[in-house]
């Protein structure tokens, strides 16, 4: 018989109050609230923090306190990576980020779901889908991104956004739902913000 855990990490609906789940949400918490507690000058212990807690972590990474997750355990960051205050990570799935991605803050990546109809709902059972972050992405303040998304390498996803179906790679994406503005062009390298240009 499948534990909860693999049902969860499959895709399949799944209890997610069982001891495993559990102790495994707690000892991820354990090491966020360490993280989230040090001192501002501390950045030494939080990445020895991080590198505890995540499936995966490069040389280069930076994330700004306070950060939450679920487990820690399902999310891979690449090289580069920039996150600024208040990111949450729901990884019930896989979380994968790719190389030089910049997170704005207040950021909501969410994995897990639950049913729609009332009666499954209030059984507790839950679902998970993963989410992928290409390379060069940038994700700016305020955004949701929710369960089985991919955002495609070089996008960029304006501030406020609500990400529901997936975003091809060189585009601009913004709005509720979040749809492709347009693409990414040779011209933006000319410019800083708008039409301000480089000196």
């Amino acid at each position: 018989m499948a534990s909860e855990k693999s049902k969860m990490l499959s895709g399949k609906p799944y209890y997610p109050f069982g001891k495993e789940l559990n102790l495994e949400r707690q000892h991820a918490r354990d090491l966020v609230y360490e993280f989230n507690n040090l001192g501002p000058r501390e950045n030494k212990k939080r990445k020895q923090i991080l590198k505890k807690l995540l499936g995966k972590t490069e040389k280069n990474f930076f994330l700004e306190p306070p950060f939450h997750c679920d487990y820690g355990y399902n999310i891979e960051i690449g090289e580069n990576f920039f996150a600024n205050f208040n990111l949450i990570v729901l990884d019930c799935a896989k979380v994968t980020f790719g190389d030089h991605v910049f997170i704005g803050p207040n950021v909501g990546i969410y994995t897990a779901g639950h049913p729609i109809h009332v009666e499954k709902r209030n059984e507790g059972i839950e679902y998970a889908f993963p989410v992928t972050v290409g390379n060069n992405v940038w994700i700016g303040g305020h955004v949701v991104i929710n369960p089985g998304i991919t955002i495609g390498d070089n996008a960029v996803i304006a501030s406020g956004s609500v990400v529901t179906k997936n975003i091809p790679p060189n585009v601009i994406a913004m709005g509720n739902p979040c749809k492709v503005y347009r693409e990414i062009t040779e011209e933006d390298k000319l410019y800083y913000f708008k039409k301000l240009p480089f000196e």
